[in-house]
Parts: C-alpha cells; structure tokens; sequence
C-alpha cells in the first residue's frame, strides 16, 4: 500500500500519515456556517477534503468523516434579522442549498453531519470540565476560557504571546480578566437562540461548538482535523486550546490540514469590492464537474486565482479526458495508475496526478485500452469523469455548458487556423468538438472557415 504524506500545519512539516487505528481512520473538517448560499471560496476546503476523503477509504478501506454544520451564531442571527424570517427557516433553507450545490459539484455527504444546535448537552458539559479544572471562569452570565491556563497557545497558528496580545481587540469586554480569553458560554436576549444552563439562559460561542461535536463522533483524540487556512486562528487554535484541557491526557487531532486562501482574478473576496462570486453563479458558465475540477488545478496549499480563463481552461481539459474515453471505452474494474496514486500521496499533489491523467489520455486517444481503464479510475478519485461521454459532449450534463462570447468564438478560429497551417490536424479537430460542445458550429468553405449558433 502507498504511503501518505501529508503537510502538518502543527508541525510546519510534511510527514508520513499514520493513522491511530489503520480499521478506522477518523477526520473532522470545519463545515458551513449556514447563513447565505455558499461561495466559491467556501468549494474549496469541501472539494479538497472530499478528495482526501476518497484517498483515505481507498488506502484504508474505513474512514469516519465528520464534517459539522454550524447553525447558531451571530451572522445567522443577523441575517435572518435583515431578511424578517425566523432563524430557523433560513438555516434549513441555506442548508440545503449548501447540499445541492456541494452535490452538484460531486462532493460526497460526509459520514456524519452533526448541526451544533443538535450538541448543546455535549458544550455543556465540556465548559463545566473546563471551570472545574481551572481553565475557564463565569463573568457577568459568560463563561470564558483563560488562555493563559494553557500554556502551548499559540503553538498551532505559530503566534507568540506578544503576537496574540498585539492582536487582541482594542476595545475589551470588561468582564474579561484577560484580552485574549475567548468566550466558551453567553447570554441570550428572547429574540435569539438561547438554552438553560448552569450559568443561565445562553448560547455557546462558535470555537467550543467543533470541541464539543468532533469528541462526540471521534473521541478525545483523533487522526486529521481540516479546514480553510483561515480558521487557523483564533477558530482552530481555540479548538485546540479548550480540547487539550477539557482532556488532558489527549492529544486532540495528531494532524491538521489546512487550504490555502482563493482570490478572484487576483484579488481577495469581498462584499467591497463586490467580487463575491456564489457557486450557482458559476453553474450558468459551467458543469459542476468543471467548477470542481478547477479547484483542483492548483494543489490545495497553494494560494488559488479563480477566474472565467481558468474555468475555460478546466472545462478544455476535461473535454479532452472525454474525448479520450469516447475514443476508447474503457472496460470495467482495473486498478488506479501508480503515478496517480503517487501523486495524491505525496500531500495530495493533484496538479501531478492531472499531469499523469494527460498521459493516460494521450494512450487512451490512441486506442490504449488499460489507460482508458487507468484514466476514469484516476477520475473516480478526484471525483470526476462522472458522465457518459456522449452526454457530456451534447449537454446533458447536470448544468448548462460555459457560454462563449463572439470575441471567444473568433479566437478560438484563429488557433484553428494555426493549428491547420502547421498540420497540427488533431489539435484543429479538438477545436471543432470543443466548439461542438458549445452547440457552435464550423462551415469550411473556399473562401474560410464560418460558423453559426446551433
């Protein structure tokens, strides 16, 4: 069995992945908060973690994964607020967006999907752990965690004391006995969610809700806890912090596995800059296959530039995976190519394993029909390939194909006539099936080449 290696961003290292029990490997990733319909920065971490999910039942044939739904917090209140609708409708409305558009996108459920108004009794328990070993402390109806109780904070975001106190709010809550202790318990007003406690009617805050709920379904310690890059702090290290004195003799998760921030043609998301881009806004331009696949172009780690020529580009590439299946068939069964494998174990490195899938597709083009094999197998674990050829090509995919404008049409003619001159004749005809697939069609004549909307 191959062997994964994974970055540990504890450690700062890429290390060999040994899981605590090999019969059952057991990860948590931070989930949605479910306020407004996901975006394409919130694809990310469910795409990647659902490939890394794929990996870990393909190597060792049994994975608990747990990813949470957080539907108690103050942008939910907010929002249903601003929209005049019960919290409770606009979470179960944004729930299932968020199912449907991760489904479309070819993200499998996770194994257990805990929401944390469900694990009220579990925080509950962990503050009074928490107050009776000394950690946390009542204050004006709240319960806060003393960071300086732990003495490792800090270790997992790399921070120094000096760092996390520069950090801290300007304005401090009064009640606090420290700038940098976080809130575990805090009241609630009528109009809010609010639940009995020992320190009266009240809600948890949002870092004590993953404790709570990844000890419920994995226990104290735990293989692999993921999520975006920006959780690391204050979310994961807090994470760390309340688990580890709740529990002291664990560890809580050996490793962490975080995603790298995504940019819009080169700048950051935000409503400022009114860039945001939802992930139904993408399915008018593409498959969902595509959008996924484009999310994996860039390895995870790495800083991902999102935009409308890099979803062209995906949506190209897999035309030509396509191609090579609608050329040769591929029988069932077989196994995954090792050089995809390798790839993906070597801290899934999928822009290799792509790589590799290209080389699979240039036999498979020329009759191979084990690379055929290899190819949709490679496909089944990057969780693509998912269509029939044939339906891919004429449109039947489950979203609308990416729409070309006039200019795009016209360049893509030019490359074609280039691509004639050299008598680089298959790379002319690919032009023709891409624009095919478009419901474009091409008219050769004496006089040029003209083409027309189907």
């Amino acid at each position: 069995m191959p062997e994964l290696f994974l970055h540990n961003s504890l450690t700062r290292r890429t290390e060999r992945f040994t899981p605590l029990d090999p019969a059952r490997v057991r990860m948590y990733v931070c989930g949605p908060t479910v306020y407004d319909r996901p975006h394409i920065g919130n694809a990310r971490p469910a795409v990647v973690f659902d490939v890394l999910a794929r990996l870990l039942r393909r190597l060792y044939g049994n994975l608990t994964y747990v990813r949470n739904v957080t539907d108690v917090d103050d942008k939910i209140n907010a929002r249903a607020a601003e929209n005049h609708e019960p919290i409770a409708a606009l979470t179960a409305r944004t729930l299932d967006l968020y199912h449907r558009d991760m489904a479309s996108l070819g993200v499998a459920p996770p194994d257990v999907e805990p929401r944390a108004t469900a694990h009220i009794a579990e925080m509950i328990t962990l503050i009074a752990r928490l107050i009776e070993g000394g950690h946390a402390y009542e204050a004006e109806g709240h319960v806060l965690f003393t960071v300086a109780s732990f003495p490792d904070y800090g270790r997992l975001s790399g921070r120094s004391p000096a760092e996390l106190r520069a950090g801290a709010r300007v304005e401090v809550a009064p009640y606090k006995r420290d700038p940098g202790d976080f809130v575990l318990w805090k009241p609630s007003p009528p109009e809010f969610p609010g639940w009995e406690s020992p320190w009266g009617y009240g809600r948890p805050g949002w870092h004590i809700e993953c404790s709570a709920m990844s000890w419920r379904y994995l226990g104290a310690d735990f293989d692999i806890h993921g999520g975006g890059g920006d959780l690391l702090f204050p979310h994961h290290e807090n994470e760390v912090a309340q688990s580890r004195c709740a529990f002291p003799e664990s560890h809580f998760a050996r490793m962490w596995v975080h995603n790298g921030m995504l940019l819009v043609n080169g700048e950051k998301m935000s409503k400022s800059l009114g860039n945001i881009i939802t992930v139904e806004d993408l399915f008018a331009r593409a498959p969902g296959e595509a959008v996924r696949f484009a999310l994996l172009r860039t390895q995870y780690r790495g800083v991902l530039d999102f935009s409308d020529t890099a979803l062209m580009e995906a949506k190209r590439e897999l035309d030509r995976f396509y191609r090579a299946l609608q050329k040769t068939p591929p029988r069932a069964g077989g196994e995954t190519p090792q050089s995809v494998m390798d790839a993906l174990c070597d801290d899934l490195n999928t822009p290799q394993a792509i790589a590799a899938m290209h080389k699979l597709a240039d036999d498979a083009l020329a009759g191979g029909e084990m690379a055929a094999v290899g190819l949709r197998n490679a496909g089944d674990l990057l969780g693509i390939l998912k269509a029939d050829p044939r339906d891919w090509f004429i449109g039947m995919t489950p979203h609308v194909t990416m729409a070309l404008s006039d200019e795009d049409i016209e360049k893509k003619l030019i490359e074609r006539g280039h691509a004639r001159h050299a008598k680089n004749f298959a790379r002319a005809d690919e032009i023709r099936q891409e624009l095919a697939a478009q419901n474009i069609i091409l008219e050769d004549t004496p006089a040029g080449t003209t083409w027309r909307r189907g």
